[in-house]
């Protein structure tokens, strides 16, 4: 007679942003550390950044060391495996994950290539931006998808304000200009955020410079107005305001190319620019096209069920901004933001123990809690709306800012509990007080 107990089962989870870090940490105290189930986190980086943050790291107005977070360490505090990696491919019929060689800055092989076995399979890899082939864009425009890219942003900006500090003549015409493509969260908070911290920046020795007269901040949209997805009202005040702050607005001006100097309009325009930062349009990774016969939509992401599974296999779950999920409500998919990925990591979280005993699993409902957007020091706007009340309500300045930070402690509480996030806030609030309030390297 066989007494020895069943294997675990092996839960697989690609991708540690905020929902699937949410979900590893999560399931890994309540299934891995009594051993119920195997839970393993796959990431391409080393350290987790909440990705809403980005614009301020790249602004300089965060220090990203004080804010991340090892998944090394994460993994041992909560009891999931953490392989580092990129994953390239998948076997439906043996289970398995393949995860590509990872190689270290220098270009050495740190670990080989390798395939890891699942039972079930959880995909939230993500969004990258979405450039739509735009001549000269990935060559001399920058993405904020990574913390790396966000330093690399703001490395260069440093560089560029010492440099025309330094120098002896005039500056160019695209020299101290930026250039952000897209008028979303990102671009307006990128923008205010610039507004605020290049001013910070030349106090602390940049004499020769003059903010006001020197650096200047196009804003370029496609479509009618900034913030599309807030109400018109919000929009119309935004654009006020970044307009006081000299902000240059372009609302329904296309890009056809990005130039080393330069953007490139379709009216004929060329906004001079020394830094271009891409941040219009969103799409899933590319290697989840055509990956193993699962179903795909134009955009790269993962069809699913509103169980979370992917619709040509059960036991592949996808969700996030990879994954197109229905939302039977609204007759539409659940929206690319932080909320909803948060939400679904919370509904998989309560599933996916019965569903590794073979119960059957319940729908997942979005419920839109509305959108906040932050000016940096400047205000906060946004729209409530959903659960919170009947209808929607629109919301500016002090409240709306509680709120937004709300947010981002929300995502901490989900991490580490109420007292290490308080701990960390006071500690915050007390550094913050003897140190520059922008990174100046």
């Amino acid at each position: 007679m066989n007494t020895q107990p069943a294997s675990p089962h092996r839960i697989v989870i690609v991708g540690g942003g905020a929902g699937g870090l949410e979900l590893a940490t999560r399931l890994g105290d309540r299934l891995g550390r009594r051993g119920r189930a195997q839970i393993t986190l796959v990431d391409r980086s080393r350290i987790h950044l909440w990705k809403p943050l980005l614009h301020e790291v790249a602004a300089g107005s965060m220090d990203v060391d004080r804010h991340m977070l090892d998944y090394l360490a994460q993994a041992r505090w909560h009891h999931f495996r953490f392989q580092l990696g990129t994953m390239d491919g998948l076997d439906r019929a043996r289970r398995v994950v393949r995860i590509a060689p990872t190689h270290d800055a220098e270009g050495r092989l740190l670990i080989g290539g390798r395939e890891l076995s699942y039972d079930a399979l959880v995909i939230a890899t993500g969004s990258r931006t979405n450039d739509f082939g735009t001549p000269g864009a990935k060559e001399h425009a920058i993405s904020l998808d990574t913390a790396a890219q966000a330093e690399r942003f703001h490395d260069r900006l440093i560089s560029a304000c010492i440099r025309a500090n330094a120098q002896a003549g005039p500056l160019r015409p695209e020299q101290l200009h930026v250039a952000i493509i897209g008028a979303g969260a990102t671009g307006v908070e990128l923008a205010a955020e610039l507004h605020h911290t290049t001013r910070e920046l030349v106090a602390y020795g940049l004499e020769k410079i003059d903010p006001g007269r020197d650096i200047r901040i196009t804003l370029i949209e496609a479509g009618p107005r900034v913030l599309p997805a807030l109400p018109e009202r919000l929009s119309t005040s935004t654009g006020k305001l970044l307009t006081s702050l000299d902000v240059q607005v372009l609302t329904g001006a296309r890009v056809t190319a990005v130039e080393a100097d330069g953007v490139q309009l379709a009216d004929g325009r060329k906004i001079p620019a020394e830094l271009t930062v891409w941040a219009a349009g969103i799409k899933a990774a590319d290697f989840l096209k055509d990956l193993a016969g699962l179903e795909t939509n134009r955009l790269n992401q993962l069809v699913v069920h509103q169980t979370l599974q992917t619709t040509r296999d059960p036991d592949i779950f996808a969700f996030g901004d990879c994954a197109s999920c229905p939302w039977p409500e609204k007759n539409t998919t659940v929206p690319p933001r932080a909320q909803a990925a948060h939400q679904q990591a919370s509904h998989l979280c309560r599933m996916l123990p019965g569903y590794i005993q073979g119960k059957a699993l319940e729908p997942f409902r979005y419920r839109d809690f509305g959108s906040l957007v932050s000016l940096g020091d400047y205000s906060t706007v946004g729209s409530l709306m959903g659960a919170i009340m009947r209808g929607s309500v629109t919301i500016e300045g002090w409240f709306a800012s509680l709120m937004y930070r709300a947010l981002y402690k929300m995502h901490e509480y989900a991490l580490h509990g109420f007292i290490k996030v308080s701990l960390d806030t006071l500690a915050r609030l007390i550094t913050r007080r003897t140190q520059p309030h922008v990174k100046l390297h």
